[in-house]
């Protein structure tokens, strides 16, 4: 019987990979891995998609999951949680 602490834990060679980040999406998942490696986070996305002939999510198959090595967890939590929305507007004007 497994720990529930290694249920979503990686095995084989990605044994020291933590997950950081779950979204349903590969393009949220890109911009996620994207934003932790220009930090200096090496990270990997791991999911399963279907075909994109119909976009709707069901059952988590369009579930991804961000992960990094074990030493950078804390440093990429804080990171994801320090990271703008998307609905924040930086550097726009609003007309008077």
């Amino acid at each position: 019987m497994s720990k529930p602490d290694e249920k979503n834990r990686p095995q084989g060679e990605n044994a020291d990979l933590v997950e950081v980040a779950r979204v349903y999406g590969p393009f949220e998942a890109d911009v996620i891995k994207s934003f932790l490696e220009s930090n200096g986070i090496t990270s990997i996305v791991s999911g399963r998609a279907a075909p994109f002939v119909y976009p709707l999510t069901v059952d988590g198959l369009a579930e991804f999951k961000v992960l990094v090595q074990k030493g950078d967890q804390d440093s990429a939590k804080e990171l994801l949680a320090a990271r703008p929305s998307p609905d924040d507007e930086e550097g726009s004007e609003k007309p008077d």
